[in-house]
């Protein structure tokens, strides 16, 4: 009989005779915790008693069962028709939910890919992050950004494509009117592909062809191609071209030497080991392409604890390949995983060839693994290392922090504010969030000046706060808690900004890139409740007694509020107290001077990044509302359509015209405006 005493289940009577009805086919399960929130997703071949494993002894479980068991007061179920229909439901609702005990691939959304434009007449190489079916080919996923980078530099430096970075549309077609190539032509580091008679479409095309073989790692094929242009060369007398595709012949040939791995098959496989300690993982995955090593990548798993090693290899490698590009027909792993057939099948299905799943036990094949797990452990160490590195640096900022400022205690959750304008125009606000000395991006928020005129970052800071404050007021007094009355907003204040309606906030993943603000989603009520142990704001005097004033109007006064004042250079950051008449000067020395400056900088950087956003949005209106015949309903249709100003200047004159309210006349204006 199964024990619910130790679970939330409310109605253990109901809860038991929920699980008898269960059926005993395969499908997945889901449980739930009291407020409904997904803990964990499962699969199995037979629900019933899968599900009823969870409730005999507590001592039979391991402890992170335990404590998933504890929470568990409600489930749901999907039967499937087959186990591989319950895998591939498994996968689906895990990614889409991320729950808190599976184990997660970190940050498996933005992971990078390097994309070869294929489809397009003159073919780009770049980053991206998004793999869609568009024609383009993708290289990856690779574990960091700077994985990318440096690939692509080295593939710019021996094929001397169209820069990654340095060469979008719009310039390469001004540099087509001019007639004229960019300084990378005479770098060699571009063919000049914007200038008619440097480069044919076939070579360039045929250039794009031999990036896309050395990163599959045929290297060999790439070295011959390269080898016969330069024999033409010379018999052409053209011995510059000949000695420049010679030394592009050394390079790539060093390259191929230090990838050699495998001596007695040329073949593609993937090779995965990992490194596991208290609850941290790390999986390496070695990229072999033609007995190359092509590329070898770290990736980190969260929620591993107490999971044994089949079940963490498992979930990496269905995690992993579900949004892989391409799947090798070998894979090389470090230790059997659970259900072996159903995922090779599975992979099979994905990759429309034959995957063979093996762990291999002698010879070079296990000398790789032993490699991958090798690599696994350094990185692991590299990683604890960073972890404790910052969480002591966290530490010793918060304490200096708390004794610089007489606090009663270290400041575990620190909001900083900051205002971006110019001129007066499109002025936004910041507040970003530190919780224990890191970035907490989740609980980051944005707002629009809604009541202040011109350029007053007093008054625009002074709306904010109590804005956010109010919000703070009414969301605790509905939960019950006890606040003082706020008072009601000042005169002339819009119904948007009385309310404390805040603009949405960034997605819960980190921010990292400025500039990329991601899709928007207003924050749950409840996150208002939580108060700031310390309030920095940008700016001196004034603006802190603006704060002042608005944590006064709304009931908090007892938070205290420091600015942060900076030299003209950003070379000081100096505190400014309200019961002090001077500044309070940061050591260079000093671990609160590296805190301060981070928080404020990041303030800085989310708050000019949505004033950017904002101020390109008009750009982009403005350009498009001065063109003849573009009124606000085919404005708004275009920008639907292509999404960018960008996106519309690519556009053929028949897709415009394919726009609705769009005619071919109106299509070739655009189209030759915007050219």
């Amino acid at each position: 009989m199964p024990d619910f005493s130790y679970t939330a289940i409310r109605d253990p009577a109901a809860f038991e005779e929920r699980l008898k009805r269960v059926p005993d086919a395969p499908g997945v399960y889901l449980w739930k915790d009291a407020a409904g929130a997904l803990l964990y997703v499962g699969k199995s071949k037979r629900l019933r008693d899968r599900m009823r494993s969870y409730f005999g002894s507590p001592r039979g479980l391991n402890a992170k069962t335990r404590r998933l068991v504890s929470h568990i007061a409600d489930f749901d179920i999907v039967v499937t028709q087959s186990e591989l229909e319950a895998l591939l439901l498994e996968m689906n609702l895990i990614k889409q939910h991320r729950p808190r005990y599976n184990i997660l691939l970190k940050d498996d959304k933005s992971y990078p890919y390097i994309k070869v434009t294929l489809q397009e007449d003159w073919p780009r190489i770049f980053p991206t992050r998004t793999v869609i079916e568009d024609g383009a080919r993708y290289f990856g996923p690779y574990a960091s950004a700077g994985s990318v980078y440096k690939t692509l530099d080295l593939l710019n430096r021996l094929f001397a494509f169209r820069p990654p970075y340095e060469c979008k549309d719009d310039k390469f077609n001004r540099h087509r009117k001019l007639g004229k190539p960019c300084l990378y032509y005479q770098m060699r580091r571009c063919l000049g592909p914007c200038v008619p008679g440097l480069v044919s479409q076939e070579e360039y095309r045929a250039t794009i062809a031999a990036v896309c073989r050395f990163l599959e790692g045929r290297t060999e094929q790439v070295v011959r191609d390269i080898r016969r242009d330069m024999e033409a060369a010379a018999e052409a007398l053209n011995f510059e071209r000949a000695a420049f595709l010679r030394d592009r012949i050394t390079a790539i040939e060093r390259i191929s030497e230090r990838q050699q791995v495998l001596r007695t098959v040329d073949e593609d496989q993937d090779v995965i080991a990992f490194a596991r300690e208290d609850g941290s993982a790390v999986v390496q995955v070695l990229f072999i392409r033609g007995g190359k090593l092509v590329n070898a990548e770290p990736f980190t798993l969260q929620g591993a604890e107490d999971e044994s090693d089949a079940a963490l290899l498992g979930s990496f490698i269905t995690q992993f390949y579900d949004r892989a590009p391409t799947v090798p027909p070998t894979l090389l792993l470090a230790d059997h995983i659970e259900e072996p057939m159903i995922i090779a099948s599975w992979l099979a299905q994905k990759s429309g060839h034959k995957v063979e799943i093996a762990v291999p036990r002698r010879g070079e094949k296990k000398e790789l693994v032993e490699l991958a797990a090798t690599n696994a452990r350094q990185k692991l160490a590299e990683l604890r290392q960073q972890w404790l590195n910052s969480e002591q640096r966290a530490v010793a900022g918060l304490s200096a922090l708390r004794d610089l400022l007489g606090l009663p205690a270290l400041p575990q959750r620190i909001e900083c504010y900051d205002v971006s304008t110019i001129q007066g125009q499109h002025t936004v606000a910041s507040m970003v969030v530190f919780e224990h000395g890191e970035p907490k991006s989740s609980a980051y928020r944005r707002f629009r000046i809604k009541t202040v005129e011109g350029a007053n970052d007093v008054a625009a800071l002074r709306e904010v706060l109590g804005r956010r404050f109010r919000r703070a007021a009414a969301t605790r007094g509905a939960q019950g808690e006890e606040v003082l009355e706020a008072p009601p907003p000042a005169a002339g204040a819009t119904r948007a900004a009385a309310q404390g309606e805040e603009e949405p906030s960034p997605p819960a993943a980190p921010i990292l890139d400025a500039g990329v603000p991601g899709a928007e989603q207003a924050p749950p009520p409840s996150a208002w409740a939580e108060l700031p142990d310390l309030v920095l704001i940008d700016g001196g005097r004034a603006q802190v007694n603006g704060a002042l004033a608005a944590l006064r109007e709304a009931g908090f006064d007892q938070i205290p509020v420091v600015g942060v004042a900076k030299g003209p250079d950003r070379d000081r950051f100096d505190l400014v107290r309200p019961d002090r008449p001077e500044a309070l000067a940061l050591e260079r020395t000093s671990p609160a001077l590296h805190l301060v400056r981070r928080i404020d900088e990041e303030a800085h950087r989310f708050a000019i990044t949505y004033h950017r956003k904002l101020r390109g949005k008009a750009a982009l209106t403005s350009t498009l509302e001065e063109i003849p015949g573009i009124g606000p309903r085919r404005k708004k249709a275009l920008l639907q359509a292509f999404g960018s100003l960008e996106g519309i200047r690519r556009a053929s004159v028949e897709e415009l015209a394919a726009v609705p309210g769009m005619n071919r006349k109106a299509a070739e204006t655009l189209k030759g405006l915007l050219a």
